[in-house]
């Protein structure tokens, strides 16, 4: 059985965190929603971002390895959404 991952994602425009708890099956986008939800945002004009690089919204948790303890960013999307 796999376990599930807790990822701290901060809002870059407030700087202010949420902690998420997520299945290996989970894709970025639920992800986008979920924050953009929590902080009352448009969901399709962001992006979320893991150090330098943006994350495609379709791959998931597991294919984009990311491990309990990483810290995405929302960002508003480069390219406009």
């Amino acid at each position: 059985m796999e376990l599930s991952t807790v990822l701290k994602i901060k809002n870059a425009e407030t700087g202010s965190t949420v902690d998420m708890e997520l299945e290996p099956d989970n894709t970025i986008n639920e992800i986008i929603e979920s924050a953009a939800s929590f902080w009352h945002k448009d969901p399709g004009a962001y992006v979320l971002r893991k150090g330098k690089k943006v994350l495609s919204a379709s791959i998931t948790v597991k294919e984009s390895n990311l491990i309990s303890g990483d810290v995405l960013e929302l960002i508003p999307d480069p390219e406009g959404g």
